[in-house]
């Protein structure tokens, strides 16, 4: 059997009647927890909508009860502390993440990766906080925010945690969540000195599309040699879930970053992907372009970092 696991309709044309379903607006993540217990495994959270009711009309998921988070107060803010990192809430948008100037400055590469998600009107409805618990194998999105080493918070019936967002991920459009947790935002590390990040995207129609191959990398170089220090890589569309690609992490952190080192190491990021066949593009197209796709991120990311842009 083909696995089509993220392989999106071309065409939204085909909709279909929506059945009937309970409608719910919590005020706080409390009662929203609640309601998602009470509701069972068919209720939905409603964020941006943007992808969740595209689904509904096409009659693509069974639905009976829908959870509206956006009446809970403070939970599209972005706040910076200069001293610890980023804070972004859930209901953020994407295109707030795109112009704010905290993020712009301070964190280059998700400005630019939320910039290349769908079209405006998409970007100005999509928050972070659906985009994420989606589960997408090809989310523009956390590639990047997993080269920064982002933590999600959660709330829910067992109180709050706190966790690394690349495990959050189980498979194509599920989430490792509990019945009743519901994502309330995102802490970005701070970037230290001498390292910088990029994302690189191939898509066939730029953002309207979503990506055949995306690849983030994020480099931290020694101030006295100028060898790498730390590398972070990750892959989005080229596996059930987007991944870290470690042994190419680790050929980065074997030695000198001379043109050979980078070329090994994306031929280890393309090695490490599993990407499938579908009507958009081969596997073997795809690892091809896993590769060149890395050495741009890397060298991309080798720039910024040499530049010292993060302070």
């Amino acid at each position: 059997m083909t696995n089509l696991y993220y392989e999106y309709p071309e065409s939204l044309s085909v909709m279909k009647r929506l059945k009937p379903f309970a409608y719910f607006e919590p005020a706080t993540l409390a009662e929203a927890s609640k309601i998602l217990i009470d509701q069972g495994s068919r209720a939905y959270l409603l964020a941006g909508g943007t992808d969740l009711l595209v689904r509904m009309k096409r009659g693509e998921i069974d639905l009976s009860a829908l959870v509206n988070l956006k009446g809970i107060d403070g939970m599209n803010r972005i706040e910076l502390d200069a001293e610890t990192g980023l804070q972004i809430g859930a209901l953020t948008t994407i295109s707030s993440l795109e112009q704010s100037s905290l993020v712009r400055s301070a964190y280059p590469v998700l400005a630019e990766a939320a910039g290349i998600l769908g079209s405006p009107p998409i970007r100005n409805l999509a928050t972070l906080g659906g985009n994420i618990g989606r589960a997408s194998p090809a989310s523009d999105l956390a590639p990047a925010l997993m080269v920064l080493m982002t933590r999600l918070l959660i709330d829910g019936p067992e109180g709050k945690k706190e966790f690394p967002l690349e495990s959050i991920f189980s498979r194509p459009g599920k989430t490792t969540l509990n019945p009743g947790e519901v994502i309330t935002s995102f802490f970005v590390p701070k970037m230290v000195v001498h390292s910088g990040a990029a994302y690189v995207r191939l898509g066939r129609r730029g953002g309207m599309d979503c990506a055949l191959v995306g690849v983030a990398v994020l480099l931290n170089l020694s101030a006295k040699s100028g060898d790498v220090a730390e590398a972070r890589i990750a892959l989005a569309s080229v596996a059930p879930v987007p991944i870290r690609a470690r042994k190419a992490e680790a050929e980065l952190l074997s030695g000198p970053l001379t043109e050979e080192r980078i070329q090994k190491a994306a031929t280890a990021a393309a090695l490490e992907s599993m990407p499938i066949s579908d009507m958009r593009a081969s596997a073997s197209y795809r690892k091809e372009m896993v590769k060149v796709s890395t050495r741009r991120a890397i060298e991309q990311a080798r720039t910024l970092a040499g530049e010292g842009n993060n302070k």
